[in-house]
């Protein structure tokens, strides 16, 4: 069998609804009710599940047909209509996206943040340079000199 498309599913559509003399029955108004109760069916099976049950629903084998059954009835109205009404529905799709596109723009990515500046530490003499040299010994270290508790602020003795 060949991969389906959609022109090829709306004539088997049509053919199995002629075979059975179904299409008086295929009014606009039919169909969308006929839409309408499948997307009801197919909502029943997930009305009390949790988000996240709903999430794992097609690990279950029973509830998995159950919801490829009714995602198949849904499509199958839904093309239907579309050929009822003479609607290209992969056109209106595509044209519905580029509406919504307008409508609901994506938000500009975030700008990447500049980075800082690398400045290189300035170069040394072996022996340190002249600044640290010329500096009193607690501005090299960032400690003040232990004093004698016997001597003054200024460095001499009080005797």
């Amino acid at each position: 069998m060949t991969e389906p498309d959609v022109a090829g599913l709306q004539r088997r559509l049509a053919d199995f609804a002629a075979a059975r003399d179904w299409q008086p029955f295929h009014t606009p108004k039919n169909l969308v009710s006929a839409l309408s109760v499948e997307a009801s069916e197919l909502l029943e099976i997930f009305q009390w599940l949790t988000p996240e049950q709903s999430e794992r629903i097609m690990h279950d084998p029973d509830r998995a047909h159950r919801v490829t059954d009714e995602v198949a009835d849904v499509l199958a109205y839904l093309l239907q209509l579309c050929q009822v009404l003479g609607i290209d529905p992969l056109a209106a799709l595509s044209a519905k996206i580029d509406r919504n596109e307008l409508r609901f723009p994506a938000p500009a990515p975030a700008p990447a943040p500049v980075p800082a500046p690398v400045v290189p530490p300035a170069p040394q003499s072996p022996a340190g340079s002249e600044r640290a040299r010329s500096r009193p010994p607690e501005a090299q270290t960032g400690h003040a000199p232990v004093q004698n508790p016997e001597e003054s602020p200024n460095g001499h003795s009080s005797e």
